[in-house]
């Protein structure tokens, strides 16, 4: 029987047909009781369930908590994709099954680019690249890679509207969301002076990774090894055309050992052959360069914070100083391999102000383009008003300045902050500060100023004393070569006096050194 009363306009009648729920739902409410197998509660603005086509959270087993970079793949990739996300709109790496066997066209790099940058590193000739030797505005030292010339010369302006740095002394750098990208002069404080990041190993033209694998094939055949042929071919080829060889030595090379294939992940064909043919420290720095580099770095991280004891400083090393797009990748391979999130690591094996630092620095989010010089006063006055303006020092004050502007502003700030102390930010780190705090905030704030400088200083101190820190020095080579090695170089012979190249000369000795000599000359 109806009800006696007409329904409200719009309403569902009263009582409803059988079965269903007694009452409307409230505007936007599902009904009750659910459909079967849904739940019975109302899910919350952007709660859970996730809506249709959302990812769920937590998420899969097995895969990345990070989201990857704008227009990448997500990571970790499909089974028997290669692990770091291709450059946009190019083909995985590895291919899918019956595609052909190569990496990405046109030598682009398998890792995802920064926001709104080309790949990495661009082609030769693409804008930011050096320009060919010979071209105005390069001037290549004898023989080694091209340097810029004066500023202002053809081919070296700065991109247009963009915001640069100002000088410190020495040519400026500060880092960039684009690697190999231009940088010109701060609106203020400082003259504008042209830079551009200078690798010492790039992409070859015509390159051939089946003629390459061919080469190392043969270096390694029969009796002795011919490490010439090796240091040769693998300390002038990019860690992505690296990739590509070992794929073709696989595809040319490969074969069943001990009834199981080989070639899977990162233990292919060529590089267990270059183990069994390779010793001592050479060995080591080949198998670096034959790691891709977010991995390496990832590993690299891994070996600081286990066992007994942190090593701080490769912590500060490789994660104060890179920029967002970089962390993204070492945080990614670092999951991927280790199965475990790179803070929830650092997090327990590290703690207080020097845990945070590297938290913020691994949260991959500095405002990286913009700069306002009409904020650099403010910001100034209030890391002057958090360390040497009070009693104590406010490290999250800091910490906060420091990993969230964008280092051209920073640049800026830091110039503001002498003319209201007299002395410089880094000598009020030094005196405010203490311990791995003041290293890795250290590290932070020479980036800022001038990141080649930073890694020449690392690199001299990897060498000085007694005895080499090997593992820190194949590393600085192994992960600055394709990026600024070259700027390195002659930060190095400013500071101290002599060429890299001879450092490395008087204090290693044999293979090594002559691959490591074979990535810094170019």
């Amino acid at each position: 029987m109806g009800s006696p009363y007409p329904p409200a306009p719009g309403a569902a009648p009263y009582p409803p047909a059988g079965g269903a729920a007694p009452y409307p739902p409230a505007g936007g409410m599902s009904p009750y009781p659910p459909a079967p197998g849904a739940s019975p509660y109302p899910p919350a603005p952007g709660g859970y369930p996730p809506a249709p086509g959302a990812s769920p959270y937590p998420p899969t087993s097995g895969t990345s908590p990070y989201p990857p970079a704008p227009g990448a793949s997500p990571y970790p990739p499909a089974p028997g994709a290669s692990p770091y996300p291709p450059a946009g709109g190019v083909a995985p790496y590895p291919p899918a099954s019956g595609a052909a066997p190569y990496a990405p066209a046109g030598g682009s790099s398998p890792y995802p680019p920064a926001p709104g940058a080309g790949a990495y590193p661009p082609a030769s000739g693409a804008p930011g690249y050096p320009p060919a030797t010979g071209a105005p505005g390069y001037s290549p030292a004898t023989g080694g890679p091209g340097y810029p010339s004066a500023t202002g010369a053809p081919g070296y302006p700065p991109t247009s509207g963009a915001q640069g740095y100002p000088a410190y002394g020495q040519p400026s750098y500060g880092g960039s969301p684009a690697m190999g990208q231009q940088y010109g002069g701060t609106p203020q404080g400082g003259s504008f002076s042209p830079y551009t990041e200078i690798p010492t190993v790039t992409h070859i033209a015509s390159f051939d990774p089946s003629g390459d694998a061919s080469v190392l094939r043969k270096a390694m055949k029969g009796l002795g090894t011919d490490e010439a042929a090796i240091i040769g071919v693998l300390s002038h080829r990019t860690s992505d055309q690296r990739q590509q060889i070992l794929l073709k030595y696989q595809q040319a090379y490969g074969r069943d050992e001990d009834g199981a294939k080989a070639g899977k992940g990162l233990e292919g064909d060529l590089i267990k052959d270059l183990k069994s043919e390779l010793s001592g420290k050479f060995e080591d720095t080949i198998i670096a360069l034959m790691t891709p580099l977010p991995l390496y770095l990832a590993h690299e991280v891994h070996n600081a914070i286990q066992g007994i004891g942190t090593n701080e400083r490769t912590l500060v090393e490789v994660l104060c100083t890179r920029d967002n797009a970089s962390l993204m990748a070492i945080k990614n391979a670092y999951f991927h391999h280790y199965r475990k999130k790179l803070e929830d690591d650092l997090r327990g094996d590290t703690s207080g102000d020097f845990r945070r630092l590297l938290i913020s620095m691994c949260a991959c989010s500095r405002d990286e383009t913009s700069c306002d010089p009409a904020l650099a006063n403010g910001l100034a006055q209030q890391l002057y008003k958090a360390g040497v303006g009070k009693v104590g020092t406010d490290e999250g004050e800091f910490n906060r300045i420091l990993s969230c502007y964008s280092y051209p502003l920073l640049r800026i700030v830091f110039e503001e902050y002498k003319k209201i102390k007299g002395k410089s930010f880094g000598d009020a780190l030094n005196s405010e500060l203490s311990g791995d705090l003041k290293i890795g905030m250290m590290a932070v704030y020479d980036s800022i100023l001038n990141r080649a400088a930073y890694f020449a200083k690392e690199l001299h101190n990897s060498m000085s004393g007694m005895g080499t820190n090997d593992r820190a020095l194949i590393r600085l080579v192994v992960s600055r070569a394709e990026i600024d090695m070259g700027n390195i170089k002659s930060e190095y012979q400013k500071i101290y006096g002599k060429p890299l190249e001879k450092a490395i000369k008087s204090d290693i000795s044999g293979d090594y050194k002559q691959l490591l000599i074979g990535m810094v000359e170019g």
